[in-house]
């Protein structure tokens, strides 16, 4: 059973910070490719950053340098560190775990398994 469970998101002003959870209840090896994605309310999802099995990190152009994803394998967590952020970083923001193998993925087809999401809000 595969779940995944998102956390740390809230209001923030911006230029501010926030650090996202997603906590993992599956071996990462069955899911070896993982991402963040995010949706505003009327805008279709988009992934914002994503990671391979190997360590290999991927961005959307609008996030770079400014957001950083990782993984804790110990402690089966996925993270995204969020900083400097825009009232346009607005979205409910969900992490999603693949199959890909060795490739790292901003697209949500390529993902099976969805979090609930957490609300991230810069005001």
């Amino acid at each position: 059973h595969v779940q995944l469970v998102e956390s740390g998101g809230g209001l923030v002003s911006p230029g501010g910070s926030l650090r996202l959870s997603c906590a993992i209840s599956f071996v990462t090896d069955s899911r070896p490719c993982m991402a963040w994605f995010r949706q505003a309310p009327g805008n279709e999802r988009e992934g914002v950053a994503s990671i391979a099995s190997d360590g290999t990190t991927s961005y959307a152009d609008s996030v770079m340098g400014r957001f950083t994803i990782s993984k804790d394998n110990a402690r089966n967590t996925l993270y995204l560190q969020m900083n400097s952020l825009k009232p346009e970083d607005t979205a409910m923001y969900y992490c999603a775990a693949g199959s890909l193998v060795g490739y790292t993925s901003l697209t949500p087809v390529n993902f099976r398994d969805w979090g609930q999401g957490t609300q991230v809000t810069v005001s």
